[in-house]
């Protein structure tokens, strides 16, 4: 794959009109996954037609185009990033910036469905730790929530991983009436394994044949639950993205919270995501966008990428509108979170 050559007078910093740095830059490589969790997708899902989605190389060219203009920290989601065709080829040129020293991070948040034949690969191209998305430790509930997913290949998955010397964080999006009565076993079980945890609210992005309210569980009310069995304490530790975490006495380990709905997060807000389309979100909370895969596929010169980039960031919002429509049972925005990339 070619390496994008970018001379000084692109590698300016990007910074948004509320003079927050962007340092953090989230690709979705594919709107495919092989689940079809609840709060995710619907069963039936309508993918893209291959024309629309970027190429390995038109990735690597927009990623590296993002790093030169300051971002540090590089995430892949999906959809499931590890079913995307020739993901490690993308993973692997992308490496060279850590080498560089440009980019402080690379890592990808997955449903650990393909970990087991990745793992050591991912590792061995300098990704140090990885997001595994885990919402129940029951096989049949899991099954349920993944509609399609296998708990025993996930956990085989985490095992690879850690074995391939990868630091995992697990994340549980909390569900109302489906796997609130286990979070203290996910907790322990996480802990237990040198793990940390991040509960996660509901986001309303999309129709998924499911009801937002019957989903919905506000953090605060699970954090005041934890508090009665653990001793909970705050702690100053921040990965680079939106949680906050505090540390459990009885376990040692680290439990983060990422409240979209209760309490956003977006007065610090460092972050923006690209499709797999080369659609750039500026916020995942608004529909404003900007297409750069016009500018990407319209000369093999940068001149007209690294501008929509910059005039795009230069509409970045100061936050999210998230709300749970009550009276008509819909979500804020239409598009589902795997076409946005989380």
């Amino acid at each position: 794959m070619q390496a994008l050559q970018l001379d000084d007078a692109a590698r300016r910093e990007l910074v948004d009109p509320f003079g927050r740095g962007i340092t953090y830059l989230r690709v979705s490589v594919t709107d495919r996954c092989d689940f079809r969790c609840i709060y995710c997708m619907s069963e039936n899902m309508s993918f893209l037609p291959k024309a629309e989605v970027l190429t390995l190389e038109e990735l690597d060219r927009l990623c590296s185009a993002f790093i030169a203009r300051g971002v540090r920290k590089l995430r892949f989601t999906g959809g499931e990033p590890l079913v995307r065709r020739g993901i490690m080829t993308l993973v692997e040129s992308l490496s060279r910036h850590l080498h560089s020293g440009q980019l402080d991070e690379l890592t990808l948040t997955t449903n650990g469905s393909q970990l087991g034949k990745y793992a050591e690969a991912i590792k061995a191209a300098g990704v140090r730790r990885i997001n595994v998305s885990l919402d129940t430790l029951d096989a049949e509930k899991f099954r349920t929530i993944t509609r399609w997913g296998s708990l025993d290949q996930v956990l085989a998955g985490i095992a690879a991983a850690q074995a391939a010397g990868l630091k995992i964080k697990i994340n549980t999006v909390a569900l109302k009436g489906v796997n609130d009565d286990e979070f203290p076993r996910l907790i322990e079980w996480a802990h237990g394994r040198g793990m940390d945890l991040t509960l996660i609210e509901v986001m309303p992005l999309g129709e998924i044949g499911e009801g937002r309210l019957e989903q919905y569980l506000p953090l605060s009310i699970v954090r005041a639950r934890l508090a009665e069995r653990y001793r909970i304490e705050d702690i100053d530790y921040r990965t680079g993205g939106p949680a906050r975490y505090v540390r459990v006495a009885e376990t040692g380990g680290r439990l983060g919270f990422i409240t979209p709905m209760t309490h956003n997060f977006c007065e610090s807000c460092n972050r923006v995501r690209i499709t797999c389309t080369g659609t750039l979100y500026m916020c995942l909370g608004q529909e404003d966008a900007a297409d750069l895969r016009k500018p990407l596929r319209a000369s093999e010169a940068n001149d007209l990428l690294l501008a929509a980039i910059d005039e795009a960031i230069g509409r970045k919002p100061k936050g999210h509108d998230f709300i749970i429509d009550r009276r008509h049972q819909r979500p804020t925005l239409a598009r589902h979170m795997s076409v946005t990339g989380g």
